[in-house]
């Protein structure tokens, strides 16, 4: 968690924008933690709110567009290839498919709250060839509401918790 915290702290917005990019691709950054130092640092004046949000949301994006794209170009033919080894009959990938084409908006919303859940969904959506425009406009809705969400905890929680300590904070918040 210092780790992130450092990273934010020296590089500023264009840290937050690619460690999202990236955590979202599927790299293993925790994004959830990453909102809250973001939320915390904006309590404390090192970043400006707005701004802060802004730049979350469109750093979000850009992974999910990206893992979108990965998921159209490459996904089928990967999972024809290479799906019987995981136990992927052409039958359960089209029953994923019908299901996502029922459920995959809504699925990208709130799949986003789900760790692993949100880097799969991106990935559905490219293989299931949901459009673009409609794509974007969930996982827009998605990102915003995400990122707001977990800004603003570690925003107002910024006054209870000392992140330099982070383990003896969270048994204070507790405690007290």
């Amino acid at each position: 968690m210092a780790f992130l915290q450092d990273i934010v702290i020296q590089y500023g917005y264009i840290a937050i924008f690619l460690c999202l990019t990236l955590g979202i691709i599927g790299l293993p950054v925790p994004d959830e933690v990453l909102m809250i130092i973001v939320g915390y640092l904006s309590s404390i004046g090192l970043l400006y709110f707005p701004v802060s949000l802004v730049i979350s949301v469109l750093g979000a994006m850009s992974g999910m567009l990206c893992s979108y794209a990965i998921g159209r170009k490459f996904g089928k033919p990967l999972l024809w290839k290479y799906g019987k080894w995981v136990r992927l009959t052409t039958k359960r990938i089209e029953k994923t498919e019908n299901w996502f084409e029922r459920y995959g908006p809504w699925a990208i919303c709130i799949g986003y709250y789900i760790p692993g859940l949100r880097h799969l969904t991106c990935y559905l959506a490219g293989m299931s060839t949901m459009k673009p425009r409609k794509y974007i406009v969930y996982s827009g809705l998605g990102a915003l509401c995400w990122c707001a969400i977990f800004i603003s905890i570690g925003y107002f929680l910024g006054g209870y918790i000392d992140f330099s300590d982070y383990h003896g904070s969270i048994l204070g918040l507790f405690s007290s």
